[in-house]
């Protein structure tokens, strides 16, 4: 019986170029991919089953159905069929019940569902319960806090300090600054258990307390840089000799922008007196409530995170040569910090996100 000839294939323009993308792209199914490498081999002139099989690799039925699947449908055609499966055994008003009650209900002994107490309450299987809160994206053990600013300034401040960030005036040195306070010194009781293959790091739940220290830095944006203090102390006595330290560290001739917090001891009378005295330093009040919008605080952050949350230290004294360390290596390769949202953005997320929670009900 001879073999029916095989279906010829035209390709469009369009076709062709959508093909090519389909290979191209990173992102691309490796089944579609491969599906669009048959139809171009396909329509190639005098391009047979049996040639475009050897040379890609694949058996002749797979190459002949997929010329038949792009001759009869295009490139759907090359899309896998629906397949049958089971059917359904949750329908929809199962699935509406689950997220209705979820969302609207609470359980008598407990502030929240939990898929197994969910799933005795609505007679369906905790594995059913799980599946459906996946694929809604509900989760809720979890829960996130917020904090809305009160600042009656809240708008000229958020203004004021991205375009700091933003454009910086000329001649002018833009510095975030702020105080870590209360930073532990302390030892495990027992030696830590060092990491090996399948086991992390351990230490022992409890801990020596050695005393604390103060952290001053004030954190120059455009460079990276850091300039950092110790102290025992926070009050505005440490803070005026900090500011001395700043107004010591920086050109003469450049003007100093300072975004920090509402602190008291930012605005006491030692700190205005300091301030008429040296008139190229200008500070620039945060927002309360707002401390995310000071940049120094991603530093304290990464600070934190790599040295100080896993670190042991014996003293103070051992702290304060950690931080000094971690300062002057931060300082020897730094990274500038570069802010990116403007205040327009900022400003519509928060009154979106005020607009949102308007309506909660707890």
């Amino acid at each position: 019986m001879a073999r029916p000839h095989a279906v010829a294939i035209q390709l469009t323009d369009a076709d062709r170029a959508v093909l090519l993308d389909w290979i191209r792209r990173r992102k691309t199914a490796q089944a579609l991919a491969l599906r669009a490498r048959i139809v171009l081999a396909c329509a190639e002139p005098a391009a047979t089953n049996t040639a475009i099989a050897a040379e890609l690799g694949l058996s002749l039925m797979t190459v002949s159905k997929w010329r038949r699947r792009f001759a009869q449908h295009g490139l759907a055609g090359l899309d896998d069929a629906p397949r049958s499966g089971a059917p359904r055994t949750i329908l929809d008003a199962q699935v509406e019940a689950v997220i209705t009650t979820t969302l609207e209900c609470v359980p008598d002994n407990a502030t929240h569902w939990s898929t197994r107490s969910l799933a005795a309450h609505l007679g369906m299987s905790q594995t059913t319960i799980s599946r459906i809160w996946r694929a809604f994206a509900l989760a809720p053990h979890r829960t996130e806090g917020f904090k809305l600013s009160t600042d009656p300034m809240f708008v000229d401040k958020v203004r004021d300090i991205v375009g700091l960030y933003l454009n910086p005036p000329d001649r002018a040195l833009v510095l975030c600054v702020d105080e870590k306070p209360s930073i532990q010194a302390k030892s495990d009781t027992a030696p830590a258990i060092p990491m090996r293959p399948g086991q992390t790091q351990r230490h022992t739940h409890d801990y020596i307390r050695h005393g604390t220290t103060d952290l001053f830095a004030a954190l120059d944006i455009k460079a990276g840089t850091v300039i950092a203090e110790v102290h025992q102390r926070h009050r505005s006595v440490e803070f005026r000799h900090f500011l001395q330290t700043i107004e010591r560290a920086t050109p003469a001739e450049l003007q100093l922008h300072l975004v920090l917090d509402n602190a008291s001891t930012h605005k006491s009378p030692i700190i205005k007196r300091w301030l008429l005295r040296h008139p190229r330093v200008h500070l620039h009040f945060t927002p309360t409530s707002s401390s995310w919008i000071n940049l120094v605080e991603c530093w304290f952050s990464i600070l934190t995170a790599r040295r100080l949350k896993r670190g042991r230290f014996r003293s103070t004294r051992a702290l304060e040569n950690a931080i000094r360390s971690y300062v002057a290596k931060n300082n020897a390769a730094p990274k500038p910090f570069i802010w990116t949202k403007s205040a327009d953005q900022i400003l519509k997320s928060v009154a979106e996100f005020c607009i949102r929670t308007s309506g909660s009900h707890h």
